[in-house]
């Protein structure tokens, strides 16, 4: 094979590797570090990569030039690489070829057939996917203090809105619309639960039913990028978390009026704690289960479920404690414990071979604000605006409490957890 074919295909190569972590939820830092790594072993050192949330622009130029006055062999490609639905398992499998090439294992044609089926892998079955997603509002309903039959109603919503997201606006919608349509719709299912007796307590039915909902993925992506001065693509990102915080509002808001409309005003719910579900045992339970579920539906590989849900839990028990027994504030406590979450998610990658990115997506969620956003959106729809403010406010502080124990636990060297750096 000629030069110019084999450094074009090296390029291609690299590209392809790029194109399926970036619309597979990878940070940008590690889509420019395998691509690089890629075409450095296959002797295109020149190759330049640059990466930003939805595109790859690949530059590069052979090595070598004809002396009979030929000219240079160059490369120049741009895709554009639209967001889909996150599928964990693919980073992780494009991570390990990525050092596999490295380290010598893998010619570049099997390079090339390995990525095309890690590309084409499916989805997770759809049944599963919606278990997932009942799950997930089942566990988070108890983190947030929902009692059994409050449980076993956002079971049943997130099994109904997970049908929805997958056959109706994941494919008729666009991210907008369906993101609020999405939130409607549980609002909807929960309080019509709660009116035929399926629950006591609507606020935290809701919570746990949104909670498949948040953009947990661009979130933490969009901090992790920050910290690696990828500042263009963390605040794109970040700013496509908060559009999705803000359709969840949108969508919970429309359903409190579209009831308040039907019933003749608006309902009044307050805060509560169960009992039944209140001791750190269970919280930590249901934390794992959560977190575990949340693993499924990010596509992570099945043998990663149960160290994902352990790692969601500890941070959660933490957080618990702090607040419990060490008259820690909601903010401090958030932060300690996502700080310990990331530390051990880089600790677990090293064994499982798998980016810590998989480990702290899912066991971050315990943390994430859902019910401030929940009860922010409450008091704006029913003009309490005092308590609305406030509720925004502390959701605001608890989310950059996150940012910031992501941020530090990342800044830790990586020769802490490891002298090899062939995972993280």
């Amino acid at each position: 094979m000629t030069q110019q074919a084999d450094f074009t295909e090296v390029l291609e190569v690299a590209s392809k590797a790029g194109h399926i972590l970036l619309e597979n939820g990878a940070e940008i830092s590690r889509v420019e570090d395998i691509m690089s790594r890629i075409a450095s072993h296959y002797g295109v050192d020149s190759g330049n990569f640059f990466v930003l949330s939805n595109g790859i622009f690949t530059t590069g130029h052979a090595n070598k030039i004809s002396k009979s006055g030929g000219q240079a062999s160059t490369y120049a490609n741009v895709e554009f690489i639209p967001l889909k639905a996150i599928q964990l398992s693919k980073v992780v499998a494009v991570n390990r070829l990525s050092y596999d090439i490295s380290n010598g294992k893998t010619h570049l044609a099997e390079a090339r057939e390995r990525l095309e089926r890690i590309d084409a892998a499916p989805q997770k079955p759809a049944w599963e996917q919606i278990l997932g997603s009942g799950f997930g509002a089942a566990g988070f309903c108890a983190v947030f203090g929902g009692g059994w039959l409050d449980c076993a109603a956002a079971l049943v919503v997130g099994f109904l809105l997970y049908a929805f997201v997958l056959w109706v606006s994941g494919r008729y919608l666009s991210k907008i619309v369906g993101g609020a349509c999405n939130a409607l719709l549980a609002t909807l299912l929960c309080v019509i639960s709660w009116r035929i007796g399926l629950g006591s307590s609507l606020a935290n039915i809701i919570i746990g039913a949104i909670m498949p909902l948040i953009p947990g993925v661009p979130f933490v992506n969009g901090v992790r990028d920050l910290a690696n001065s990828d500042y263009i693509a963390g605040f794109t990102r970040l700013t496509d978390a908060m559009l999705g915080f803000l359709c969840i509002a949108v969508g919970v808001s429309l359903g409190f009026i579209i009831d308040g409309t039907a019933h003749g005003g608006m309902l009044e719910i307050s805060m509560e704690v169960n009992p039944q579900t209140a001791n750190l045992f269970l919280q930590a339970f249901a934390a794992f289960v959560g977190t575990a579920a949340f693993a499924l539906l990010f596509g992570i590989d099945r043998e990663h479920y149960v160290p994902a849900g352990v790692i969601g839990a500890i941070g959660w028990a933490l957080y618990l404690i702090l607040v419990r027994y060490c008259s820690a504030t909601p903010v401090g406590a958030t932060l300690a414990a996502a700080t310990l979450v990331c530390i051990i998610s880089r600790i677990a990658a090293i064994p499982f071979r798998i980016p810590a990115q998989g480990f702290l997506l899912c066991g971050i969620f315990p943390l994430v604000p859902g019910a401030g956003i929940f009860w922010f959106t409450y008091y704006l729809t029913d003009s309490q605006f005092d308590l609305s403010m406030q509720s925004g406010w502390l959701a605001s502080k608890i989310a950059i409490a996150i940012v910031f124990g992501i941020i530090l636990a990342m800044e830790l060297p990586q020769r802490l957890f490891s002298h090899s750096h062939k995972t993280h």
